[in-house]
């Protein structure tokens, strides 16, 4: 397992909201899926909550809207990839159409309801993957692991959510134990996180499936087949859901009380926004859909100089080449740093470092060298961690060439 160190560059940040904005524009794209069929049609009114769109798989992935308002067409914006994505595009009408929320005792649900439930609303992976959450709960299940382990050196918005809203959290992490009838629910942490340990322990007492489990301050811990090594000493080689175990981030658990709890579809979440160029640094909470210049804007615009946008963290994340960025259900951060000079990569030193630093075990220097029969390295089972580029001291951009490897063997 890799034992590389990450120091986190933000520490708790301002909370603020930013639920208005005069469009949203939502991406068609659910877990890399851009084959979506729109339902909402130019002109039409939609409601929050609404459905507007869905995948045309097997899963049926449902996109719900974020605001209530006219439907004025389409249009492409960026996505965090750092691909321009076609986008549904809703006018607000600024009309409250939520009003009181209606209040469901949770351990009411059966588990066929609290799937149907997990679909109806849009409850997807919010810590980066965008997972359909339904596919996973859809199995015979014995643990649920809620991954506390923020590794986005970036993000806070775990972090908040605990120190604010741990009774909720807690909450349905024991429904959902009792409606899918598994033995146990462990939250793991990092063992450095002594403030988040301590507000968990104070409220967990009350729950007996229910315990922490703490894992070191490395990178990749929070990964989630490294995690279930860690807390359940369980080699899983594909979805955890093969050993009847699921796992699901912090703001997917908060997602989940209130799908489940208040009949709340995904319409808003918090993103961290942060980095040397912002005149305010806070974790807000904001529509999907919303344009992230919006916020920024809100957060009172940018520092003088040349920047640099980056999605979702340096490690695993992208730099984006305009802030014409939009938030999306799987968009956890958005750091803005001064613009920098692309670095020429050095010739190979093969070090080997980017091997001793692979979670998977994979080869990068060899993959970076092929021209062919990219499978005989196995660059499927890359999990796209950004540890082989972070450490090379050629500065060769290893991640982007084992990602095109194994785009070339699908």
């Amino acid at each position: 397992m890799s034992r590389v160190l990450i120091k986190k560059q933000v520490s708790p940040t301002p909370y603020k909201e930013y639920l208005n904005p005069k469009h949203v524009y939502l991406p068609l794209i659910i877990n890399g899926d851009t084959d979506i069929t729109a339902l909402a049609k130019k002109e039409d009114m939609v409601e929050e909550g609404e459905l507007v769109a869905k995948s045309k798989g097997n899963w049926r992935v449902f996109i719900n809207a974020s605001i209530g308002g006219k439907v004025t067409g389409f249009s492409e914006k960026y996505y965090l990839n750092n691909q321009k994505l076609k986008c549904l595009v809703i006018e607000n009408d600024f009309v409250d159409q939520i009003g009181e929320k209606s209040e469901k005792k949770l351990t009411d649900y059966t588990k066929e309801q609290a799937l149907k439930k997990m679909q109806d609303m849009g409850i997807v992976g919010l810590s980066g993957s965008g997972f359909p959450t339904a596919v996973k709960y859809d199995n015979q299940l014995d643990t649920l692991i809620v991954n506390a382990v923020e590794s986005d050196p970036d993000a806070s918005n775990d972090a908040y959510l605990i120190l604010n809203k741990c009774e909720e959290i807690l909450e349905i992490t024991d429904a959902l134990v009792e409606i899918f009838g598994m033995k146990e629910a462990i939250i793991a942490v990092k063992k450095t996180d002594v403030e988040l340990k301590k507000h968990l322990n104070y409220y967990l007492g009350t729950y007996i499936k229910l315990k922490l489990a703490e894992v070191p301050n490395t990178y990749t811990a929070g990964w989630e087949k490294e995690l279930v090594q860690r807390v359940k000493k369980i080699n899983c080689k594909t979805f955890p859901t093969n050993k009847k175990i699921v796992v699901n981030g912090v703001a997917t658990m908060y997602a989940l009380y209130e799908a489940l709890k208040y009949n709340q579809a995904l319409t808003s979440r918090i993103v961290t926004f942060s980095g040397p160029m912002l005149k305010e640094n806070a974790n807000v909470l904001v529509k999907i859909g919303t344009p992230v210049s919006e916020i920024i804007e809100f957060l009172g615009g940018y520092l003088e100089g040349d920047k640099m946008l980056i999605a979702n963290g340096p490690l695993m994340g992208n730099s984006i080449a305009s802030d014409d960025l939009v938030v999306s259900s799987d968009l956890t951060s958005v750091r803005v740093v001064p613009a920098i000079a692309e670095s020429i990569p050095k010739v190979c030193m093969r070090c080997g470092e980017c091997v001793n630093a692979c979670p998977v075990k994979l080869s990068p220097v060899l993959i970076n060298e092929a021209t062919e029969n990219f499978e005989q390295f196995n660059p499927d089972r890359c999990i796209g961690c950004g540890l082989c580029s972070y450490i090379c001291p050629s500065q060769i951009n290893l991640r982007k060439k084992v990602e095109q490897a194994k785009g070339e063997i699908k």
